[in-house]
């Protein structure tokens, strides 16, 4: 059934995750794309962009479009995509919420400790290495077309890429302001 495969998939992403939202969409993208196929590229795809249009955390809202999408996907009534939206949010948090709640007193009592302090500075590359995995991954032919298919797709699309990275590392624009700029240009071009 696939609304315990969502809860038990989403749980497992939820507890196994540091790094935050960004860390998580490479992990979401393995289990919900290759390993059970409920989602196609594309579909990921969007959901990541929505995901990052709609306030909240990205990695929830990954899980609510995830859930609604796969189950819709499977042939289930819409009110039941609502349902599977609601339980891959929730399972995505509980996990994490209680791990949290149980050792917050043992990290505040041991923030100075070396042991913590080490274990932390082991984190950072792994988080490092999650997010850098999920902007390769974003980096496909869906998002940014095909040299060989659509050559002025894929050197517009690699443009605005270049220059919304200069635009915002370089002359410190503001992201929303350089999303606006964006979403124009490509409206212009297409």
């Amino acid at each position: 059934m696939i609304f315990l495969q969502l809860f038990i998939t989403f749980s497992k992403i939820g507890i196994f995750n540091f790094g935050g939202g960004y860390a998580m969409i490479s992990l979401i993208q393995d289990e919900v794309v290759n390993k059970h196929h409920w989602l196609t590229t594309t579909e990921f795809t969007d959901i990541i962009a929505i995901s990052q249009s709609t306030p909240g955390p990205i990695g929830i809202n990954a899980a609510t479009y995830t859930g609604y999408t796969a189950v819709i996907n499977a042939g289930y009534p819409e009110w039941a995509a609502v349902l599977s939206a609601v339980m891959t949010s929730l399972s995505i948090m509980w996990l994490p919420f209680i791990l949290m709640i149980s050792i917050s007193k043992y990290l505040i009592r041991h923030k100075d400790s070396l042991a913590v302090a080490n274990i932390f500075t082991m984190l950072r590359p792994t988080v490092l290495g999650l997010i850098l995995a999920a902007a390769i991954m974003l980096m496909n032919v869906e998002n940014f077309g095909s040299p060989t298919d659509s050559t002025f797709e894929f050197i517009v699309s690699c443009t605005i890429f270049i220059l919304s990275f200069v635009g915002t590392r370089m002359y410190k624009v503001h992201p929303i302001l350089m999303i606006l700029l964006c979403g124009l240009a490509g409206l212009i071009i297409y």
